[in-house]
């Protein structure tokens, strides 16, 4: 039997987690996390970890194992993602990917677009500018570096930004120009299983997700991280917005408003990049987990 990686993915809140431990359930494996925010042990609260029930009910990899102190890109992902399906493959024909972070997500299925090394001096600077001019002055500075880039990256997230602009300055090309070419194949197959629903139940769902977060205690987990605010892995929908109430910019009703916004913005930009994904099996978010399984079942014999 073919090594089949399953890849469950949707807009956050639609049911990711439980569907993925049903799936590993029925397939007798394990889960590999792909949220690049559930990596953080002290972003517990504000990235909807899994529950402690969950995570024994199944083995899952890649959850709160690294400090916000701590520096873990999508290339550190990658490379120990690929390490541990190599293990889980030796005893499993069948292992479940779960997450929301499209990047994340392809790293492992696809492959990253290979870029030159870059002088961290350049990033520093970079940031030094964020800090002191704000996101729309890099905005306008990729606009004219890589305009074609600048049309499909997301204009509100700075990393995203200074990523694009330190690889533009310090190689002297577009960012664009080093996307989107051949990747070598994966020794796995992979079957993406996306999760749908109309706008208003993702939107209730969020709703009903934030108000959750802010009863178990996501106020008191922004004030434990507040000194890391600068610090990449904090610039999270969530976290950014309860900083601005306690710097005493927000009330903190406009605050939570804000959160609830954003996390709609956020799940509207996730499903335009698993929508790209011509192969993706789509199924809704009331379907029974038993017959997802199926459909599952079927695409990898079909692929055999």
């Amino acid at each position: 039997m073919k090594k089949t990686l399953i890849s469950v993915v949707g807009a956050t809140a639609i049911g990711k987690t439980s569907l993925a431990i049903a799936l590993a359930q029925h397939f007798k494996t394990e889960i590999l996390a792909a949220d690049s925010r559930q990596f953080y042990k002290e972003m517990s609260i504000g990235t909807a970890v899994p529950s402690e029930e969950e995570l024994q009910s199944i083995p899952h990899h890649f959850i709160q194992h690294k400090s916000v102190q701590e520096s873990y890109s999508v290339g550190d992902f990658e490379k120990d993602a690929l390490h541990l399906l190599e293990t889980l493959f030796e005893s499993k024909s069948v292992v479940i990917l779960v997450g929301g972070s499209g990047l994340y997500i392809d790293a492992v299925t696809q492959g990253l677009d290979d870029f030159p090394k870059i002088d961290p001096e350049i990033r520093k600077r970079l940031n030094a500018q964020l800090r002191e001019h704000g996101i729309l002055k890099l905005q306008e500075r990729l606009s004219k570096l890589d305009p074609n880039y600048y049309e499909q990256v997301d204009l509100d997230n700075p990393h995203r930004l200074i990523r694009a602009l330190e690889v533009c300055l310090g190689s002297g090309q577009p960012y664009s120009s080093f996307i989107n070419k051949k990747k070598p194949k994966r020794p796995f197959q992979v079957v993406t299983i996306g999760i749908s629903a109309n706008r208003e139940i993702i939107y209730e769902r969020i709703n009903r997700r934030v108000d959750m977060m802010l009863e178990k205690g996501l106020l008191d987990e922004a004030k434990s991280v507040y000194r890391f605010k600068e610090l990449n892995a904090l610039q999270t929908v969530g976290y950014k917005e309860l900083f601005k109430y306690l710097d005493g910019e927000w009330e903190l009703d406009f605050a939570i408003a804000e959160i609830k916004k954003n996390t709609r913005r956020f799940a509207k930009r996730q499903l335009t990049w698993f929508k790209k994904n011509e192969n993706t099996i789509w199924v809704d978010v009331e379907d029974e987990a038993s017959a997802i399984a199926q459909k599952v079942a079927n695409a990898i014999h079909t692929n055999e």
